[in-house]
Parts: C-alpha cells; sequence; structure tokens
C-alpha cells in the first residue's frame, strides 16, 4: 500500500466510523515515532515526524538543540555546525533537518500499524461508552450471546457493549438462553479495558416502572404518575399510581382495555403478579389499599412514628398477609408504614372494636 492508499484509507474510516482523521493521524505519528526509536535504539535523539494527507507524504525530521559546547551529539549541535547551516541559529535554538530512515523494517510498520488499531479500537470504545451513559435508568433490548458460570453475558447493538447480567440481577424461576431477546433494566455503565460494560438486572423495579412507562402513554405523558413501586421478583409487585386529574382513571389507564397493558407487562415478567393500587395522600387510606387484594376493615394509626394497625375479616387474614408473609411486606415497602394486620376478632379481644377502629382509618373500599 503506497501511502496516499494509506490516507485515503484514514479519509474512508472518517466517514464510516465517524471518527475525525487527525485522530488517526495523531496515532500513526505516535507509532511511528515509537517503531523508529525501537528499531535505531540509541541511533539518534528527538526526532520529529510531519504528515501531509494531501500530498500522501509522511517525512521525517531530526530535531537538535544548538549548543555551546556538544555533550550529546545525538540530540545536540553545536553553534557553529549550526551556522553552516543557517547563519542566523543561535544557542537554544533547535535545528530540524530531514532524514530518510534506511532500511525502516517491516516488523516497525507492523508496529506502527499495532498501534494504529489500538488507537482505533480505543476511540470506538470510548464512542460506544459515550453512547451509553445516558442510558442509565432506561430500559434496553439485548440478546444474550454467553452464559459464563451463573452470569449472562448480553449483547447490545453492533456488539461492542455487553451487558452483564449478575445472579444477583436475576429473576428466581427465569431461565435465559443464548440467542434469547430479553429487555433488561441499565443499572449502571462502566468502562473496561474490554469496552463499555453495561451492569443490568431483571430483578430490579425500576424494570418494572419502565415496562409501565412503555406499555402506559399516560405516565410518559405524566398524566399518571407512579408513586412508589415494591416489588419481589418473580412473585409479585405492588405499584401506587396516582393522577391529578379526576377525568382520569388512573388505575383503568394502567390496566388498560380488557387488561391488555397490564397482560402485556405480566407476559414480559413471565407471569410475576401485579397490583395496580391507587395512591391517595391519605396514608391510612393508602394503607387499606396496599393489602390488596384483601378487604380491609379499618386502617387505625398507632403510637408511634408511621405505625398502623389494619383490621381485616377473620377469613380475610391469611390473604390480607399473604404467603410467607409477602402480601403485608410489599404492602409495608410500598406506603413506608409499619403495618400490623390483625383479623377482626383479635382486634375486639385487645379493645379495638370496628367503630373505634374506623374512627382514625381511610375510605375501607376493596380494590
Amino acid at each position: 500500500m503506497t501511502n496516499k492508499d494509506f490516507f485515503a484509507a484514514l479519509a474512508d474510516l472518517e466517514k464510516e466510523k465517524g471518527i475525525p482523521e487527525q485522530v488517526f493521524l495523531d496515532a500513526l505519528v505516535n507509532a511511528l515515532s515509537s517503531a523508529f526509536k525501537k528499531q535505531y535504539t540509541g541511533a539518534v535523539g528527538a526526532i520529529d515526524i510531519k504528515l501531509n494527507p494531501e500530498k500522501g507524504t509522511i517525512d521525517f525530521f531530526t530535531v537538535r538543540n544548538v549548543v555551546e559546547e556538544v555533550t550529546d551529539a545525538d540530540s545536540e549541535i553545536s553553534l557553529e555546525d549550526a551556522r553552516a547551516i543557517k547563519k542566523s541559529y543561535k544557542v537554544g535554538d533547535k535545528v530540524t533537518e530531514k532524514f530518510v530512515p534506511k532500511d525502516f523494517s517491516r516488523i516497525a510498520a507492523q508496529t506502527a500499524k499495532q498501534v494504529i488499531l489500538q488507537k482505533l479500537n480505543e476511540t470506538e470504545r470510548d464512542a460506544a461508552v459515550s453512547e451509553y451513559s445516558d442510558k442509565e435508568g432506561e430500559l434496553l433490548v439485548g440478546v444474550v450471546r454467553k452464559i459464563d458460570a451463573k452470569n449472562i453475558i448480553i449483547e447490545f447493538g453492533k456488539g461492542q457493549v455487553e451487558g452483564l447480567l449478575l445472579p444477583s440481577d436475576q429473576v428466581p424461576g427465569e431461565t435465559y438462553n443464548v440467542n434469547d431477546r430479553i429487555k433488561v433494566f441499565v443499572k449502571k455503565v462502566k468502562n473496561n479495558f474490554r469496552g463499555a460494560q453495561v451492569l443490568v438486572s431483571r430483578s430490579s423495579s425500576g424494570l418494572v416502572r419502565k415496562l409501565f412507562e412503555e406499555e402506559v402513554p399516560e405516565i410518559k405523558q405524566n398524566t399518571v404518575i407512579i408513586k412508589s413501586i415494591s416489588r419481589e421478583p418473580g412473585a409479585r409487585t405492588k405499584i401506587a399510581i396516582y393522577s391529578e386529574d379526576k377525568r382520569v382513571d388512573a388505575v383503568g389507564a394502567c390496566v388498560g382495555n380488557k387488561g391488555a397493558r397490564v397482560n402485556a407487562i405480566v407476559e414480559e415478567l413471565k407471569g410475576e403478579k401485579i397490583d395496580i393500587i391507587p395512591w391517595s395522600e391519605n396514608p391510612l387510606e393508602f394503607i387499606a389499599k396496599a393489602l390488596s387484594p384483601a378487604k380491609v376493615i379499618s386502617v387505625t394509626q398507632l403510637d408511634g412514628e408511621k405505625t398502623a394497625m389494619a383490621v381485616v375479616p377473620d377469613d380475610k387474614l391469611s390473604l390480607a398477609i399473604g404467603k410467607d408473609g409477602q402480601n403485608a411486606r410489599l404492602a409495608v415497602r410500598l406506603t413506608g408504614w409499619k403495618i400490623d394486620v390483625k383479623s377482626e376478632s383479635a382486634a375486639k379481644k385487645m379493645g379495638f372494636g370496628a367503630e373505634e377502629s374506623n374512627e382514625n382509618s381511610g375510605e375501607n373500599e376493596e380494590n
């Protein structure tokens, strides 16, 4: 390949990769300088390399400092010898002379090529990191490329960026196979020697939030607002939603016509149950709704900050608490309140009659 062909190839790379030609030229100067010094160790001092893409030339120059007395012939030139080249030289000037390196071997040229390729890879990697750095907190679709021990490697885009799905971010019971297309929530983007690495999750509550934003236009338009989410991945999610526009049915918007919207999300989450809870500024009313699907008779605030007792019919106690306490636990996370769930008969024995406990409760609609 001639020099002109080489510069033409750099111009093509700029068009193809969108990387400025000057980036390659700077890398080429460094590469040639490094390769030359390796080939001619100790033979010359400082060198300067000038590239001219228009003419297709690569020129080498020695650079020597003008001194009164020469102590290093490779990097210094006497004032007398400098003035023999040009009379205006004085001590402290730099004398630059063009030269043609002999036998600039294939090894040196290969070294230069490797450095340029490395710079190209670094630039592409940095571009990929830059492209994905603003994806944190977003939803991405990728393809499972590798299963390494318990880690899942996911490919995005043209393969320059990979996602890492750690065991802690996987959903119990979900299976992942090579070539599967999956949606993931981006937790963090970082740069390493292999390129951009995207830490992703299938278990994060953020995944549910983004799926609802994707399926429910009213959420993207801020007509419906997601107030809070509590999730036990693979089992159940509770999501509290609200609309300031009284004409908007926030729950209906999230459910969709014949359940189409929420069903699409449930399908993406492989059958995970979803409770859509209408948020209320009245915390006791909110607690009553958060214990859905159980009917709540009353909610009473107890002594202590954010502590309440929820009373449910005797035959609904197990439903309100849920299997292994899951329903009550999710309600606690959703509302931010400590909730003590009691059956109606147990509450009466404690001195909390229905009338008394209703005194400080919110509405008791069944969701």
